[in-house]
Parts: C-alpha cells; sequence; structure tokens
C-alpha cells in the first residue's frame, strides 16, 4: 500500500486515511478477518456490484422516463385500466409470485414475537445512540411528569406534588387494564411484596390479600443497586417493573410505597447510516462505522456535562430476576439494534475505485457494517450484547422493486462469505417506502423469502416518490391533504396484509412510521395506538419518552389478535394504490396557495440549514407555528417535490416562491436565534445554506427519484471546504 494525494492505495482502491487507520486499528482487529482478505474482498465487491448497481439505477430512469412521457401525451383525466396496462407494459408493475410463506431461522424474539415501540436514532451522535439503544426500559412516571401526556405540559420549577399525584393515578388506571387483580384495583392496595418462596403477595387497605387475575403475569424479582425490590410482570410479552421503595421520595407519599413503574419500551432501534445522518465524506464515514463498531463491541462510552456534572453514558447491563420457582429470569437492559445502510443512489469518497471513481456508498455500508456486528457475533450467545439468536439485521432504505431487493440480498450473500459468516446470518429490512416496492411488494418480499426479518410503511418518503413518479400528471394535492387520499389509507393496509399473506407474523417485523411531533404526547397517545390495531408489531417514535408511552398502545392492543382478524378480512384493492394524487389545477385559494408555499418553503429551510451548515441530518424544527417537527431527508423531499411539481404545473410562480424564500429565511433565523452556533441567512440571502434549499426546490424535477440527497451532500461538502480554510 500507498499514500497518494492524501489517500491511502490499497489494492486498486484509494482509501481515506481515517477510513483506512479505523479499519486497520480497530474495527479488524478481534474480528478473525485477515486485512489482506478484507481488502481484497472490498476491491472485488467494488468490481462485481458497481456495474449492476448502476444498471439498477438506469433502470429506474428509464422506467421515469416512459411515465414522464406517457402524462405528456395524456393530459387530462387518467383511465386507470390503460395506465396499470401501460405500467405492465413496461415492466413496472410485476406479476404476482406464486402463494409461499417465508423461511427464516435465527430471528430474535424482539423481531419476531415482541411488539413493541422502536426507534430511530442517527449513529453518528453517540450520545443519542446510547440513549435509544438503553431505552429497552423507561419510566412512565417521568414520560408522563415530563411532558404533555396527561393534557397540559409540566410546570416549572421545583416537583409539582399535585401533578404527581395524576401520574400516579393514570399509572393506576394502566396497571387496572394491564395486570388486572381477581378483585379490586391497584389503586386500593397498600403492599407489594415477595414472599420467601418468590411468590407475589400484594395487600389491601383493609388487610385483604389480592391476586392477580393472571398469576402467571408475576415474572420475578431483584434488588437494584439502591437497595429497591423491584417485581417484574410481562402482560402481552412486554415487562412491567414496579420499583419499591419507601425511602424513595415519590415512594414516601405512595401508600403502596411504588416509586416507579417502568416500562420494556424501545424494544428494538433502528441505528441509522442514511437519512438521519449527514455522512459527505471519509470522515463522516468512519465516525458512523466507529459508533456502530462500538454498539457491537459494548464499549461505546460518551461524557458530557449535564447539570453542571461530568456524567459518562454507557450500555445498560441486563437484567436479572428469581422467579417464584428459584430459577432466574434475564431480560435485556438495552434494545435490539438494527443497523440502516443507505440505499443504491449515492456515492461516497471514502474509497475509490481503480479509476478514481468515488464507489457506490452502500456496497462500503454492507462490508463495513457487518465486519463490526461480527464482533458482537463472536462472543457466546449469553454474552452477546445484540443478537442472541446470532444475526446481523440491516434494513435497507429506498429498494425500487424486486430486482433491487435481489440485488441487496446477493450483496449480503458476498458479504457472509468474505467475512466468513454462516449463509443468512445477515437478515434484511425492506422499507417500502418507494412507489414501485408498494405495487410490487409480495415479489419483493419473496426475493428476500430467508432473510427478510423486517417491513413497514414510510409515509414520508412514499409520498415523495408518489409526487415524484407522477410528476408530469398534473398538480399533486396540498401537503395536508395527501394523508386523505385513497391510495395511503390502500398503502398503509396494503403492507401489512402483504405482509401477514407471505408469512411474516410472528416470524418478522411488520412496522409504520413515524410520530413527528416530539412535543405532542397527548396526540401521540391518542393516535397511535392506531399502529397496534393495524397490525403493526412496531412503529416509530421521537425519543425515549415518546417510546415508553406508545409502548402503552401494546399494552391495551394485542397485536397478533389484530393480525388473526386481519387475516380473515378482505385484502384492500390493490388497483388503488394506482389513484393518482391530484388535485386543483389552481390550488386553492391565494391564501391556500401562499398558505403551501410558506409551510413547504419554512419546513425546507429549517432542516437544511442545520444540516448544511453544522452537519446536523435530523433535528426538531419549528414550523410556521413553532411546533416542533421532527424533519430528515424525507420530509425535506416531500416539500421540495411538491413546490417543484407545483411550479412545474403553473399553480404558483417562481416569483412567489422566491419571495416566500427570503421570508421565511427571517422566521427560520428568529427560531434558531439562542443556536450560538447558527449561521443566520438573512439579511445577506447568499450563504450555501440558503442556496442549497432554493436548489432543492428550483433543480428539484430534474433530481433522481426526487431524492434530496445529491444536493445536499454536495453543499454539505462545499460548507466543509469553507469551514476547513476558515
Amino acid at each position: 500500500m500507498s499514500e497518494r494525494d492524501g489517500l491511502v492505495r490499497v489494492l486498486d482502491l484509494q482509501v481515506d486515511p481515517r477510513l483506512h487507520a479505523f479499519l486497520e486499528k480497530e474495527a479488524l482487529p478481534g474480528s478473525e478477518v485477515d486485512p489482506a482478505t478484507f481488502w481484497a474482498k472490498l476491491s472485488e465487491l467494488v468490481r462485481a456490484f458497481t456495474p449492476r448497481n448502476q444498471a439498477l439505477l438506469d433502470e429506474r430512469q428509464r422506467l421515469q422516463d416512459a411515465i414522464d412521457a406517457w402524462h405528456r401525451e395524456r393530459p387530462g383525466p387518467i383511465e386507470p385500466e390503460a395506465y396499470a396496462g401501460f405500467l405492465r407494459e413496461i415492466g413496472y408493475l410485476e406479476p404476482l409470485p406464486a402463494p409461499f410463506a417465508v423461511e427464516l431461522t435465527g430471528i430474535d424474539p424482539e423481531i419476531a414475537t415482541t411488539p413493541g415501540p422502536q426507534l430511530v436514532v442517527p449513529v453518528s451522535n453517540a450520545r443519542y445512540a446510547l440513549n435509544a439503544a438503553n431505552a429497552r426500559w423507561g419510566s412512565l412516571y417521568d414520560a408522563l411528569y415530563g411532558t404533555d401526556a396527561l393534557g397540559d405540559s409540566p410546570p416549572p420549577g421545583p416537583y409539582d406534588p399535585a401533578r404527581g399525584d395524576r401520574v400516579v393515578a393514570w399509572t393506576r388506571d394502566f396497571l387496572d387494564r394491564s395486570l388486572p387483580l381477581s378483585e379490586g384495583s391497584h389503586h386500593d392496595l397498600v403492599a407489594y411484596a415477595v414472599g420467601e418462596d418468590g411468590h407475589l403477595q400484594m395487600q389491601g387497605a383493609a388487610g385483604h390479600v389480592r391476586a392477580l387475575a393472571n398469576p402467571k403475569a408475576f415474572v420475578g424479582a431483584r434488588v437494584d443497586g439502591s437497595g429497591a425490590q423491584r417485581l417484574l410482570f410481562r402482560h402481552h410479552g412486554l415487562g412491567i417493573e414496579l420499583r419499591i421503595d419507601r425511602d424513595d421520595p415519590v415512594g414516601a407519599r405512595d401508600r403502596a410505597g411504588v416509586a416507579d413503574v417502568e416500562l420494556e419500551s424501545a424494544v428494538t432501534t433502528i441505528m441509522d447510516c442514511e437519512d438521519s445522518v449527514a455522512a459527505v465524506d471519509g470522515e463522516d464515514k468512519t465516525q458512523v462505522y466507529r459508533h456502530w463498531l462500538g454498539l457491537m463491541r459494548g464499549d461505546l462510552a460518551e461524557s458530557f456535562v449535564k447539570n453542571g456534572e461530568a456524567v459518562t453514558r454507557r450500555l445498560a447491563q441486563d437484567r436479572r430476576y428469581r422467579t417464584p420457582g428459584g430459577g432466574e429470569e434475564r431480560l435485556s437492559g438495552r434494545s435490539l439494534l438494527l443497523v440502516r445502510n443507505v440505499g443504491l443512489l449515492m456515492t461516497t469518497p471514502a474509497v475509490l475505485d481503480a479509476v478514481g471513481n468515488e464507489v457506490f456508498e452502500g456496497l462500503l455500508d454492507a462490508l463495513c457494517t457487518a465486519l463490526a456486528a461480527k464482533h458482537d457475533l463472536l462472543r457466546k450467545s449469553a454474552e452477546r450484547g445484540n443478537s442472541r439468536a446470532g444475526s446481523i439485521y440491516v434494513v435497507k432504505p429506498k429498494l425500487h422493486g424486486p430486482a433491487e431487493v435481489r440485488f441487496a440480498c446477493e450483496l449480503m450473500a458476498f458479504v457472509e462469505a468474505a467475512l466468513e459468516l454462516p449463509a443468512q446470518t445477515i437478515k434484511l429490512g425492506i422499507m417500502d417506502e418507494e412507489r414501485r416496492t408498494s405495487v410490487n411488494l409480495a415479489a419483493c418480499i419473496a426475493e428476500a423469502r430467508d432473510r427478510v426479518a423486517f417491513i413497514n410503511t414510510g409515509f414520508l418518503d412514499r409520498t415523495g416518490d408518489e409526487i415524484h413518479t407522477s410528476f408530469h400528471a398534473g398538480p399533486a394535492v396540498p401537503k395536508a391533504a395527501m394523508k386523505r387520499t385513497p391510495w395511503i389509507a390502500a398503502y398503509e393496509a396494503g403492507n401489512v396484509r402483504t405482509g401477514l399473506d407471505c408469512g411474516l407474523g410472528g416470524r418478522a417485523q411488520i412496522g409504520k412510521g413515524m410520530w413527528a411531533m416530539p412535543d405532542r404526547m397527548a396526540e401521540m397517545l391518542e393516535q397511535k395506538r392506531a399502529h397496534p390495531e393495524a397490525g403493526a408489531t412496531c412503529a416509530w417514535v421521537p425519543s425515549p419518552s415518546a417510546a415508553t408511552l406508545h409502548a402503552v398502545h401494546y399494552h391495551e392492543v394485542d397485536a397478533f389478535a389484530r393480525q388473526r382478524a386481519l387475516r380473515d378480512a378482505a385484502p384492500p384493492d390493490p388497483a388503488t394504490l394506482l389513484q393518482l394524487p391530484l388535485g386543483d389545477p389552481k390550488g386553492g385559494s391565494a391564501s391556500d396557495r401562499r398558505f403551501e408555499i410558506e409551510n413547504n418553503v419554512q419546513g425546507i429551510l429549517g432542516y437544511v440549514v442545520r444540516w448544511i451548515d453544522q452537519g446536523v441530518g435530523c433535528s426538531k424544527v419549528p414550523d410556521r407555528n413553532d411546533v416542533g417537527l421532527m424533519e430528515d431527508r424525507a420530509t425535506c423531499r416531500i416539500s421540495s417535490q411538491h413546490l417543484a411539481n407545483w411550479l412545474a404545473h403553473g399553480v404558483i410562480s417562481r416569483d412567489e416562491v422566491e419571495d416566500a424564500f427570503r421570508r421565511m429565511a427571517e422566521v427560520v433565523d428568529r427560531q434558531n436565534a439562542d443556536d450560538p452556533e447558527y449561521v443566520a441567512m438573512a439579511p445577506g440571502f447568499d450563504g450555501l445554506a440558503f442556496e442549497a434549499a432554493r436548489a432543492l426546490v428550483f433543480d428539484g424535477a430534474t433530481q433522481p427519484s426526487g431524492y434530496t440527497e445529491p444536493l445536499l451532500h454536495a453543499f454539505r461538502r462545499r460548507r466543509k471546504q469553507e469551514l476547513a480554510q476558515g
């Protein structure tokens, strides 16, 4: 090997020196993979899969060009049968596969049989990653007290006993529903204890002995480091832990000495290398891989100052309980981790190929994230911090149709052989967030029948692709109206039903998308129950507290019972998926158009300014009404494509959009005034962030599949160069 132009040459590759050093000194030692073998396999992977990757991207463009031409030639109302026939003719719609069931081995119970909340977190941020991994258990008391879940926000200042009493009353109601007594209520209990024989003892107010309606719901007990007794119950497969401590300030006020109730919350977490991160070069990719390696080895730690004190955060340990029979029950203290690689589109300068071209980033992710995960698998199953079943869970985003799923599976097979892993060690998560996947979902699952451990619906990216695919059919409906269009309901229902028909029930996760308002927990409690009712066994939440609150829904709803009922229901009409969400050619009234422009522009600016200037890939961005919304590239894709679509059809003018960019830039500057690292866009309107936001709209029609990544990456690299030059 040799260094040239700052890069390290290894065989026919040129590697960023930071990535090279990380792999040689951190990731490869202890992996049982020889460095020479690793580099040879990476070189082989790049040579073998690059042309195939490019061919799939070319096929995407061929289909999009054909659809664009078809719509241009046929203005006006669309005849559904003619449209579906055209899509079949060009190969966009593919034949249904013969009935089949997935054939999976080595699936962890968190994936197959434990419905519950799922977090998605940027693995580039070690503190966030650790918080999410440790969110397997969360305090229901804290989640209720510290959010608006009770219907109002917590008051400032010291602990409010009246609010605390409301939290306790809410929780007792929850216990009555989830762990009912054979007689009486948890409100009336004055003692929870465990006898010498390990069995649960409960006492009512008048000294009456109480029992659970289902005695088997009590699992066991443990004593924590502070001496408090912790009682473990299980309902719908999820743990509920009562902490009994009469010396605790909260426990001292409670008639039964209950100091807290913890719920098993984020059962699984996706560590994200994609939409929620801003990884544009070798430096960024190295940080992403280093944190993932630390999670897989179990040694990731992050130190910071909180409330004036130095804090070091590490991964939580398992929890051990003594069972009534005298045995031991061991529960994981951390979420089961999946890793989301990037899709097929982007390349990275972290590695250059034999002729100096950037390699496809997804190819690099496949080998490097699996290499890191192998460290977990090399430990004995009882010592593993992640997969006790011996699997690696890779979520693959933005796949367009069965051929791309097949490509992902063959890529995983190559990586398994390269790293000397057993076949099918790497399990695949298929994100149903692109239109060509939705309309061919059964065929996509069939391609991965021995690997697919996860499917979900992603309304945000799916909407962006819906707009871009039908860009020239006419103007899209307003963004808020999109959720009321027929295709959305068909998409959400069809995803679950297709997964069940393909045998995923009880074998793999069927998921739903994100709750995007982290400060609106009362609304989330009211609305997100719909996800397990729809048969989903996991759904995304924006924070550990949200995971704890969403866990309540999985106690209220038996997700597997709902799946059994859905199997007997009539399937949704697949033709509804092809109903285009087209709206008023005039976009409504002048005030309606102004709102739509400003709403989209404000969201784009609020997100992009942090992405470009600070390298923040996902953040809570205040909307026009100062309501914080979780924004990532998927939300930006909708907003930019929506404006680009309306511009293309003359619903709005460029001058109107330009004016909105300037006015909304001032609003975003005001909303970020307290951020010392923030760089204001006004009054100059000449920064790279402002320029990038404009490009996403005015160049949106020509972006591949309407994706934001090419422009965001290009402008972020330019910004990093500016910062490096001072």
